[in-house]
């Protein structure tokens, strides 16, 4: 799976309120919105923060398909994340290798 775009990523945790609660608290003392990006100078755009938290989380994910079902834990979901500072529709790229 792939998203296209510099401010989006996809990730698999498992999908509550708690962990959900977490996931952006933990990315807010990692790359906090407040802070100053040379991104922002130079695109004005504001969502420096966005780009650095997409770069750590990452565009893409590989799941495996066995059985023609999804390889996943109990509790995990896939998760498109959009960071950035304004609404966007994503798209999400699957390509299933090997069947």
């Amino acid at each position: 799976m792939f998203v296209p775009g510099a401010t989006g990523a996809v990730t698999c945790l498992e999908y509550e309120p708690g962990v959900i609660a977490d996931f952006k608290a933990a990315l807010e003392r990692i790359a906090p919105r407040g802070l100053p990006y040379d991104h922002n100078v130079y695109q004005a755009d504001g969502n420096g923060h966005s780009h650095v938290r997409a770069g750590l989380l990452g565009p893409s994910l590989t799941v495996p398909v066995i059985g023609g079902d999804l390889n996943l834990g109990e509790w995990q979901s896939i998760v498109l994340v959009n960071f950035d500072n304004r609404r966007r529709n994503r798209r999400l790229t699957i390509q299933l290798v090997g069947l």
